[in-house]
């Protein structure tokens, strides 16, 4: 039996929390699974080592509109791919229509599919219910990234035990759910008073200008950027960090998954969703707010106590 996969969220973070679920299937059916997910989902990075994975087929749709997987033509494209690669069952984490009408028309017999244009909801209890209902087990929320044993082995001969070792996530999906990267600087020089610390400024090429203002300021000699590396590649550094402080952004998520404690800032993004489907993450949301109030649109990036980060962080280190 060949299984398909369809993810068609964006971004890395959203590619993390369907891990259970896509690893459920996988052990269910005692088959390696394919997944269809969008390129920005960095599938094949992050699942590079994942024993349950068999291929990732990149969902090739833009914003612009212009993908080979966009409009009509995209969709026979789309189609056409998947029935040359002749799978039997298809999990759709997705209520449109449009791939249910592309999975018939692939030739797929076995379609297991959300509600139909279904409303946005919580992206965890949505995953989990209909998983759970398809497979007839109960499935942990709780995310696993696999690296090479030796890959990290090798990256943790490079880590002082003279101090401890920080993923800083200073990067986000956009500037309202970003705190401040001057803070982010003021909370490593406060930490590194307490508690001698490296850093590894979790962020890519898009945020040059974060890292550019870290990198001019008084703790430059105690960070590293993950800026030129493949995401593959950032995997056993983060791996053998003490924690992870930041936005909630893909990289908190991958941190969650390689099972080190997290601090998550939550400002203007679902607690609820993002914030409370792993063991591992702790969070600070704004002051004034509450875990149900703290949501797309709250924008309460300024009323992130930098006192609350600060104890909350050496908490996490001492602990």
């Amino acid at each position: 039996m060949k299984i398909l996969v369809i993810q068609p969220k964006i971004g890395m973070g959203d590619m993390v929390i369907y891990l259970p679920y896509i690893h459920a299937i996988s052990n269910k059916f005692k088959k390696k699974v394919s997944i269809l997910a969008k390129e920005n989902s960095r599938a094949s990075e992050l699942l590079k080592k994942d024993k349950h994975i068999d291929e990732i087929i990149i969902l090739d749709r833009k914003n612009n509109g212009l993908g080979i997987h966009d409009g009509v033509s995209g969709f026979f494209n789309l189609s056409k791919k998947l029935r040359e690669k002749k799978f039997d069952k298809v999990f759709i984490y997705n209520s449109s229509l449009r791939y249910l009408l592309i999975s018939k028309l692939a030739g797929i017999k076995n379609i297991a599919q959300y509600p139909l244009f279904r409303k946005k909801d919580n992206i965890v209890t949505s995953a989990k219910i209909f998983t759970e209902d398809e497979l007839g087990i109960i499935v942990s929320t709780q995310p696993e990234l696999y690296i090479d044993e030796n890959e990290i082995e090798s990256s943790k001969h490079k880590f002082s035990k003279n101090y401890k070792h920080i993923c800083i996530g200073v990067s986000a999906s956009g500037p309202t759910k970003r705190w401040d990267v001057q803070n982010y600087i003021k909370l490593c020089e406060a930490i590194n008073k307490r508690i001698p610390s490296k850093f590894y400024i979790a962020a890519g090429k898009e945020d040059k200008e974060l890292t550019n203002k870290i990198f001019n300021s008084k703790i430059k000699e105690s960070c590293f950027s993950f800026q030129d590396l493949k995401i593959s590649e950032t995997l056993p550094i983060i791996k053998n960090c003490d924690l992870y402080i930041g936005n909630d952004t893909g990289w908190l998520h991958i941190s969650s998954a390689l099972n080190i404690k997290c601090l998550g800032l939550f400002m203007d993004s679902p607690v609820q969703a993002y914030g409370r489907y792993s063991k591992n993450i702790d969070l600070i949301i704004p002051d004034g707010e509450t875990e149900y109030t703290t949501t797309h649109n709250t924008l309460g990036a300024k009323k992130i106590s930098f006192e609350k980060v600060l104890t909350k962080s050496i908490y996490l280190l001492t602990n």
